[in-house]
């Protein structure tokens, strides 16, 4: 297994790992997904302090700190690769005392799968997951949802913006006008265009970085979310994802959120979704 060396856990992931160790509760590590950033999951964190954890938003490897910083500065996403971010957070993970609870979304979903298949989480929640090797569904929605960055080879080693209307189709599709185009100037950023090319061949390599073990009996309860509506991550996807992680020995459970889209960990119904999150994670876990 590849772990993650500590130069790269940078100041504000050890801060927050050493608190989290001091605080004596059950962690939670939020992982992000593909154009969003670690604030992304400010709001959860803050649920999910309240319900008793403490949280951890650890970023990809030179993740900026803002959105603007990283619209300023987009090449610093560039040649991220799902190992490497994988190997990021598993480094993070090994450093805390307790095994945590781990959530993520999208790109971050799959690495979620990931690290809870190396049998670093005591209960995970993977919501709209991106498909890993085995996952044989590929909607056209999702083609298109990708094809800002799988159009053109050259962004496999590039950071790759969306324009608003690729994320109003991509993310934003289950919302207002008015509120994708809020959630567009919050929340959106470049990201490396890598992952998407792992995930689009990972059928295709038998040494894809894009693979989960699903049977570690050490990987531990999982729920799959789904947004009904996501374009991005159709349910065909999602579900493929949960046909194959409920081989495991664990608890495997599938919800899907109606009239939601790929940003429903952002938007306007965010809550609804973390208190869903909230609510399996309490059954497994001592904190809360």
């Amino acid at each position: 297994m590849a772990i993650a060396a500590d130069t790269t856990i940078t100041e504000r992931e050890a801060a927050q790992v050493e608190r989290a160790n001091a605080a004596g509760l059950t962690p939670v590590v939020f992982v992000h997904g593909l154009w969003l950033l670690p604030s992304s999951w400010d709001r959860w964190a803050q649920v999910f302090e309240e319900a008793g954890y403490v949280a951890l938003t650890p970023g990809w490897p030179d993740d900026p700190e803002t959105v603007a910083d990283a619209n300023a500065h987009p090449d610093v996403f560039a040649h991220k690769t799902v190992g490497q971010v994988a190997d990021h957070f598993d480094g993070v993970i090994r450093r805390l005392d307790r095994k945590p609870a781990v959530i993520g979304h999208s790109f971050g979903g799959l690495l979620t799968q990931i690290l809870a298949g190396r049998g670093l989480a005591a209960t995970s929640v993977a919501i709209d997951p991106a498909p890993f090797r085995g996952v044989l569904p590929l909607p056209f929605s999702a083609l298109k949802s990708a094809s800002p960055v799988l159009a053109n080879p050259a962004n496999y080693n590039r950071a790759v913006p969306l324009t608003y209307e690729q994320f109003r189709f991509g993310f934003a599709n289950a919302v207002s006008e008015e509120e994708a185009k809020e959630l567009y100037d919050t929340f959106a950023v470049p990201t490396s265009g890598a992952p998407l090319f792992q995930a689009a061949t990972a059928n295709l390599n038998p040494w894809t970085e894009a693979k989960v073990d699903t049977k570690n009996p050490d990987r531990g309860p999982m729920l799959i979310i789904s947004g009904e509506k996501d374009n991005t991550v159709p349910h065909a996807i999602a579900h493929a994802s949960y046909n194959r992680q409920k081989r495991n020995a664990g608890v495997t459970e599938f919800v899907e959120m109606p009239n939601r889209g790929h940003a429903l960990v952002i938007d306007s119904g965010w809550r609804e979704v973390a208190d869903t999150a909230l609510g399996f994670v309490r059954r497994f876990t001592g904190g809360g």
